[in-house]
């Protein structure tokens, strides 16, 4: 079953590219005007052909920035090798036909919360810099998102707005926080929701952890 889940996750994110290449013609463009929600609902094998695929890695190169929980991601990715075959491959720099996907390749910070909540920005900005052929930035949390305060995301989602901004012709990969047992009135819950409302308002691209965690992979529901 942990299997199983990891491969969702790796189908909502190829899902994100493959749908974000489709709707704005390439990785190069800009993403405003381009939402992509990737939940749950887009977790499904049957999204996928070989076409897309083969178009999401050869247009796509991706720095991911994560520590525990979001290594349920590569994880995910690696199974997925052995389980569906090497068209599911990725490495750093895409060699021999793979995902150009650089795990963890960031200085300065390790996920959204760590060292602390802003360093992940700083971070990013040295990358590209020195990275000019990366087109997808994501990071993902560790937690942090059950103790923020709605200042805290709103700082979040003002140095990701800031960076498109700056970097137009780079995707930003929104995520919510990882589940915590807190359920439906918990702090985690109304955080992610405030993530997911400015995502859906202003028309951004959000990989939407907790939602996928939600649901088993035979679709049951148990945030509640």
């Amino acid at each position: 079953m942990v299997k199983r889940i990891f491969s969702i996750c790796l189908i909502s994110i190829i899902a994100i590219f493959i749908n974000s290449c489709d709707k704005n013609g390439g990785a190069e463009d800009s993403i405003f005007g381009s939402k992509i929600i990737s939940d749950h609902t887009v977790a499904k094998f049957s999204n996928l052909n070989s076409a897309k695929i083969e178009a999401a890695k050869a247009k796509l190169h991706i720095a991911y920035g994560h520590t525990s929980h979001g290594s349920q991601i590569t994880t995910g990715m690696s199974g997925l090798v052995n389980f569906k075959g090497s068209q599911f491959a990725y490495n750093n720099g895409g060699s021999n036909g793979a995902l150009d996907l650089r795990d963890s390749p960031f200085s300065g910070a390790s996920d959204l919360g760590n060292p602390n909540r802003t360093a992940w920005e700083a971070a990013t900005r040295s990358y590209l810099a020195n990275h000019t052929d990366i087109n997808v930035i994501m990071w993902s949390w560790c937690g942090q998102v059950s103790g923020a305060s709605e200042q805290d995301i709103n700082t979040y989602l003002s140095l990701m707005s800031n960076l498109e901004k700056d970097f137009p012709k780079v995707k930003f990969v929104y995520m919510t926080g990882h589940l915590d047992g807190s359920g439906l009135t918990g702090n985690l819950h109304l955080r992610n929701e405030q993530i997911r409302n400015f995502c859906n308002t202003n028309n951004k691209i959000l990989f939407d952890f907790a939602d996928i965690e939600s649901y088993d992979p035979d679709g049951n529901y148990y945030l509640d």
